[in-house]
């Protein structure tokens, strides 16, 4: 029996320990580039802080004030923790770039509210509000060809 309460105890001080050493790593990363103004994030989006794929958050407040302003904004909803948005970001986001279009990026995960406000059915979606006023939608992964017809038609139309 004591060997029981022994290789119990020893078990119990391992997870506690590797919790503990999570937590400290966690804190580490959140520390050297939030953009998020909160160290109260979800673990997939903490896994997502140094890709250089997801550097154009916007926060909700932000967004909010460029749409009340009527400015031109793109915006790609997504949820750090969809494994759409993982396929679709890598292809996204450097297109945009390449094209000149700036993209910010609205995380659903963590910004809940944003389902219900810009009425987002899933993620990915690819947003372009023109005058505060949404004109265009894409949503779902797709291809590389069909975001760049979806930028020429939508975003960067002469």
């Amino acid at each position: 029996m004591k060997k029981i309460i022994i290789f119990s105890a020893i078990i119990v001080a391992l997870f506690v320990a590797m919790a503990v050493l999570t937590n400290m790593q966690n804190k580490a990363k959140i520390g050297e580039n939030n953009p998020y103004k909160t160290n109260d994030l979800k673990q997939a989006t903490i896994d997502q802080l140094n890709d250089p794929n997801y550097q154009k958050i916007i926060l909700p407040d932000v967004l909010e004030k460029k749409l009340d302003s009527k400015e031109d904004v793109t915006v790609y909803f997504f949820a750090s923790d969809c494994p759409h948005c993982k396929v679709t970001t890598p292809i996204l986001m450097p297109l945009a770039e390449e094209m000149g279009i700036d993209v910010v990026q609205y995380n659903l995960l963590e910004f809940q509210e944003g389902w219900n406000q810009y009425r987002i059915d899933g993620t990915p979606t690819l947003v372009h509000f023109e005058d505060g006023k949404e004109v265009a939608r894409i949503d779902g992964s797709r291809e590389e060809a069909v975001f760049r017809q979806w930028f020429e038609e939508n975003v960067k139309k002469q």
